[in-house]
């Protein structure tokens, strides 16, 4: 057999024990692989909790790992399901084999005799893990970008790509199977249509999702730091937030100018304005502790600060466009404009890697970890890490610009 490119490491590993002629491998590689059925959109749509198994002419079932997924059309959707689910399911008047990746060179057609299955349930029982592992690299060798201008805006959704376990590079997209896609997106963001996940995807390219008053924290630090040329100062970057939080309100209380004339404008309640200053002032306090924490624990360098935390929308972006064409809320002609578009915000905003991957952990770390250092904390931690080390990462082999 010619040497082939294995489109991941799954099926690298498929694919030596298949050239060894080793079949338990195999089928210890199959019971770690997660596997997707192919099913008829709209019978999934009528009927989401079934899974019913079409086999071809020849009698046989087809599933598909992760990296042999085919691209994603309007018709045909995929449900993930393991082999331990495929031996408990099969009935004796299904399929007389699975087809394992058909077609491909690292393809198998295993029969499904009771034998065959209990070899299924045994393999599956001593597999000591499934799926991706969470927290790791994992690259699309065939079928993902690994160069140029998609690939950067991909890179850009890298946080969440590795703390969820998947390809960092995957634009033709399934994620953890089409009924799992749409519930994610209807459980975390309340999207049921393509017009909900255009919503919100567009929200997040406009930075309209994270926190306004933690960016006007940031932006005010970056106008200081270029007027004074410098690091500011935690008690000055206070007193100036106060400042401009009581300018603006003066002004918002001045009588306006418009085309139907004069608008008097009412002054804000001064224990609103007192209550706006104290939270942006412990803000600040707040950011500057995780910023010492971040340089201890070099996510920072010594002298490090954060610019932003638009990272945080942008890379979630480009997951979100993705997330759409698992749902075929979206295609990939949309798809592939949000992830490019996420690259040119990213780089607009920060100017390494490293500066975005700060913003975004800074931010996360904000919305979920109130100060407490934990899990939250540890996670983005060591999410960052990798993708700032591992020499598999995006971060380390794409230019920024």
């Amino acid at each position: 057999m010619d040497e082939w490119t294995a489109p991941s490491v799954i099926e690298r590993e498929l694919y030596g024990a298949k050239v060894r002629g080793d079949w338990g491998a195999y089928l210890d590689a199959l019971a770690r692989a997660e596997l997707f059925l192919p099913q008829p959109r709209a019978q999934v749509d009528a009927d989401p909790r079934a899974a019913r198994f079409h086999p071809g002419g020849d009698n046989t079932l087809a599933v598909y790992t992760r990296g042999m997924l085919p691209a994603p059309d309007a018709h045909t959707v995929y449900l993930r399901q393991s082999l331990a689910w495929f031996a408990h399911a099969w009935g004796p008047g299904d399929p007389s084999h699975l087809a394992v990746n058909p077609g491909s060179p690292v393809a198998a057609y295993l029969s499904t005799a009771p034998a065959d299955l209990a070899r299924w349930r045994a393999h599956w029982d001593a597999a000591p893990s499934w799926g991706l592992a969470p927290g790791a690299v994992h690259t699309l060798h065939t079928g993902g970008a690994l160069h140029g201008p998609v690939a950067r805006g991909l890179a850009v959704g890298a946080h969440l790509a590795v703390s969820n376990g998947e390809f960092w590079n995957a634009l033709a997209y399934h994620g953890d199977g089409y009924t799992r896609e749409r519930e994610r997106l209807r459980t975390m963001w309340e999207i049921t249509d393509p017009a909900g996940w255009s919503g919100v995807l567009q929200r997040m390219l406009d930075a309209d999702i994270v926190s306004p008053v933690w960016e006007f924290a940031l932006r005010l630090r970056r106008v200081l730091a270029s007027d004074f040329a410098g690091a500011v100062d935690a008690e000055h970057w206070r007193h100036a937030a106060e400042s401009c939080l009581r300018h603006n309100a003066e002004q918002a209380a001045q009588p306006r100018l418009t085309p139907d004339g004069v608008t008097v404008a009412q002054p804000r309640p001064s224990a609103e304005v007192e209550g706006e200053i104290a939270g942006v002032r412990r803000l600040i306090g707040r950011i500057t502790r995780y910023e010492q924490r971040f340089r201890a624990d070099g996510l920072l360098p010594e002298d490090g600060w954060v610019r932003s935390v638009r990272a945080w929308d942008y890379g979630r972006a480009s997951q979100m466009a993705r997330w759409g064409v698992a749902t075929r809320y979206g295609t990939l002609q949309e798809a592939e404009r949000a992830v490019l578009r996420a690259g040119e915000l990213a780089v607009g905003a920060y100017g390494s890697w490293a500066e975005f991957s700060a913003g975004y952990a800074l931010a996360r770390c904000l919305h979920f970890d109130g100060e407490e250092f934990g899990s939250w904390y540890a996670s983005s931690l060591a999410t960052h890490l990798t993708l700032t080390t591992d020499p598999a990462s995006p971060f380390l082999h794409l230019p920024w610009e």
